[in-house]
């Protein structure tokens, strides 16, 4: 984002912040004090993750005091919680402590003190909602937490409404493998997870047999170029199941996935290598992942690029084809394109050379059918 309108100290408070904090922090909602207030931008939203979502704080600084620290402003289904008020809870004391220190040392000349703030306040939160949920009076959710609580990194969160009945929702980090160290030349700024989602109904005492959680698989958005959990299939959750059995077969199930995953790219970058020979080398391709490629090639005197995208479920999956003209632009300047094409002769089982001929084959004559396409569509313009 552009840092234009701070006054410099919180410009280089809020750019640390973004680049040093664990997960992604997105920003909304930028403003100034006031209609008489010339200082510049000075107040924003802040959208931090946590337990698979967000939540959304206000960072309020009076950039015309610059020696006092911001302001936080917290949602409005957190009134509950005061990070600077000790109610004696384990652990609590030394947490409120720690925030304490961090806004009395506060220095506006020092660009790590936003994060500082922010990181010890989330970490208030967390300590919030785990003592919230264990105020909960379900003997079932109670006996969960206990069998998990030893796992690190555990978040958990209470919601309800009128709207909704109450419930808590648990995010839950799987295996123990550092997937970014797995990637050669890994471009990932940030730890690459794969978390389970789990979400308790609460305080259903009639049912006889407490009914299944709702699990869902979640990732960090940047690990789908390599491993999509929507491909996953979740094992079953058995009656009278709790979470601690279900983990380790989950576990055990998607760690081969991921090791898979990464040993398919290898079988991507062979498979591009094997265009080559009947292509020319490509003009573009992604050298890391191996999930995209682009060839310059010609029919007579029609030359076109062939765009070849390769899914994360390949050889299973064929790859999709799309034609571009370099010829024939339309009305708004954008290149002519086909459709993406899979209708084409394919099996997993081949070697990459096969593949690539077959592919080669296929598009002598689509590119005259590509061909007639683009003829046909400039002749009516």
């Amino acid at each position: 984002m552009s840092f234009d309108g701070f006054p410099p100290f919180i410009s280089a408070q809020l750019h640390y912040l973004l680049n040093h904090f664990p997960d992604k922090i997105k920003v909304e909602q930028v403003l100034s004090g006031g209609k008489s207030y010339t200082g510049g931008l000075d107040r924003f939203t802040l959208l931090i993750p946590y337990c698979l979502d967000h939540i959304k704080w206000d960072v309020i600084y009076n950039a015309e005091f610059p020696l006092s620290p911001p302001d936080i402003i917290f949602g409005p289904d957190d009134e509950d919680f005061h990070p600077l008020h000790a109610t004696g809870g384990e652990g609590e004391g030394d947490l409120k402590s720690r925030t304490r220190s961090v806004l009395s040392d506060w220095n506006n000349k020092d660009p790590t003190r936003l994060l500082a703030l922010i990181q010890e306040l989330r970490d208030q939160y967390m300590s919030y909602q785990r003592k919230r949920v264990g105020e909960v009076d379900d003997d079932r959710l109670k006996f969960e937490i206990s069998t998990i609580l030893s796992r690190e990194g555990i978040e958990m969160h209470i919601s309800s409404g009128a709207e909704k009945p109450e419930e808590v929702k648990f995010s839950v980090p799987l295996m123990d493998m550092n997937i970014n160290k797995m990637v050669h030349a890994c471009p990932w700024r940030h730890p690459q997870k794969i978390y389970l989602q789990v979400i308790y109904p609460v305080g259903r005492k009639y049912a006889s047999t407490p009914s299944a959680p709702r699990l869902k698989l979640m990732s960090t958005i940047e690990l789908r170029v390599l491993f999509s959990v929507d491909d996953v299939k979740l094992p079953p959750w058995l009656d009278g199941m709790c979470l601690a059995e279900y983990l380790p077969h989950l576990e055990e199930s998607l760690e081969k996935q991921v090791l898979e995953a990464v040993s398919l790219i290898d079988i991507r970058r062979r498979f591009i290598e094997a265009l080559a020979p009947l292509f020319g080398r490509p003009l573009e391709a992604d050298p890391i992942f191996c999930r995209k490629a682009t060839f310059l090639a010609s029919s007579g005197s029609f030359v076109f690029l062939v765009h070849v995208l390769i899914s994360t479920q390949f050889p299973k999956q064929q790859p999709a084809l799309m034609l571009q003209s370099s010829q024939h632009i339309s009305p708004q300047g954008v290149p002519k394109q086909s459709p993406l094409l899979t209708d084409y002769p394919w099996s997993p089982r081949w070697e990459a050379s096969q593949m690539a001929e077959r592919i080669y084959d296929f598009l002598v004559d689509e590119s005259l059918n590509f061909k007639r396409f683009c003829n046909e569509s400039q002749s009516q313009h």
